[in-house]
């Protein structure tokens, strides 16, 4: 299934396991964010990993 509306909801803690895991999708500086243009369909399977690796679980997103 494909990743749709990632996004990250409010909570983060700025841990950065996000961009060591998925560095070509997620920033961290004072809080993660998706990088703009990134490419979720090549990442998706990184993106999942770093939304189970989370310590507060704020990376979501819906599935096709």
């Amino acid at each position: 299934m494909a990743l749709k509306n990632l996004r990250i909801e409010e909570g983060c803690t700025a841990c950065g396991l996000c961009e060591d895991i998925a560095p070509d999708v997620f920033k961290v500086e004072d809080e993660a964010i998706i990088l703009e243009g990134a490419d979720i369909a090549a990442n998706e399977e990184d993106i999942r990993e770093a939304a189970d690796a989370c310590p507060v679980e704020v990376i979501v997103f819906d599935e096709d």
